[in-house]
């Protein structure tokens, strides 16, 4: 009975420190008082969690407005864990390039970032439009909004499929976020089937996405590339061009990993 107060002040603890990076990564340069406000704590424990990170290297303070900024220490630890990804990012950066090339557009890859139903978004090749979607590194999104997290799921096995599908929460997030567990089912398999996910304000209003999975050897997820239009920009006469280089993009990519089957072939049952 007495752990539990000590876990619940640790956990509080952890959670104040991660508000406050999480601010700082959001605004560069921030004030104590700020930190403070964002951590929900007082500016005596928000000091001593910013005095505590600048000891270990990953906070710094500026003497003249004492505002407070990360380090890039903090990025080298992001690096070290892409690091695992080498593979990943290098095949894919190749397709990556020649979908930028020939549709204008973002480009964006992705991963399933642990267990928490989230996919995170690892590399990217920015629209060479003003009018465009763009994405930050690092950034999470739902699995059950985007068309990045849609293919991962798909063509992962049927136990985890179903396992996540019990856990996610499905927030409504734009005008046609999908919110129910059979819907997104549905969709799954179908995704399967035809080789590629697609979102249509589903994640963000005014936005249209598609993606397809880059698989391993085994034939499991472990990216997914996609296309992202301002909806305004969709041709849908060329939806079908569309498809074909970014079906193509997903093959290569996958070809490279050791993957010798055919994206879109056979069907599950989840």
């Amino acid at each position: 009975m007495a752990q539990k107060p000590q876990k619940t002040e640790n956990a509080a603890a952890v959670l104040k420190v991660f508000a406050v990076l999480e601010s700082l990564v959001d605004e560069k340069r921030v004030g104590l008082a700020e930190l403070a406000q964002t951590a929900m704590t007082s500016k005596t424990t928000a000091h001593r969690l910013l005095q505590t990170m600048i000891e270990l290297g990953y906070v710094e303070q500026d003497p003249e407005t004492e505002k407070y900024s990360l380090t890039l220490k903090l990025f080298s630890l992001g690096a070290r864990t892409l690091s695992g990804q080498a593979d990943l990012l290098r095949v894919a950066d190749r397709e990556m390039g020649k979908l930028s090339r020939a549709t204008g557009e973002s480009i964006n890859l992705g991963v399933l970032d642990g267990t928490d139903h989230r996919v995170a978004y690892i590399h990217k090749y920015d629209s060479a439009y003003s009018l465009s979607m763009h994405s930050t590194l690092g950034k999470r999104n739902p699995i059950h909004s985007t068309s990045l997290g849609k293919a991962l799921l798909a063509w992962r096995s049927e136990d985890e499929i179903n396992d996540r599908l019990a856990q996610m929460d499905l927030v409504k997030l734009a005008p046609k976020t999908i919110t129910d567990t059979e819907a997104l089912r549905s969709e799954l398999i179908r995704i399967h089937a035809q080789g590629y996910a697609e979102e249509i304000e589903e994640s963000e209003a005014g936005v249209r996405c598609m993606a397809t999975p880059v698989l391993d050897h085994a034939g499991r997820s472990v990216g997914a590339i996609s296309i992202a239009f301002p909806l305004f920009r969709f041709d849908e006469a060329k939806k079908p061009e569309y498809v074909a280089l970014l079906r193509e993009a997903g093959r290569a990519a996958s070809a490279s990993l050791g993957f010798t089957g055919e994206i879109g072939a056979g069907a599950i049952t989840v």
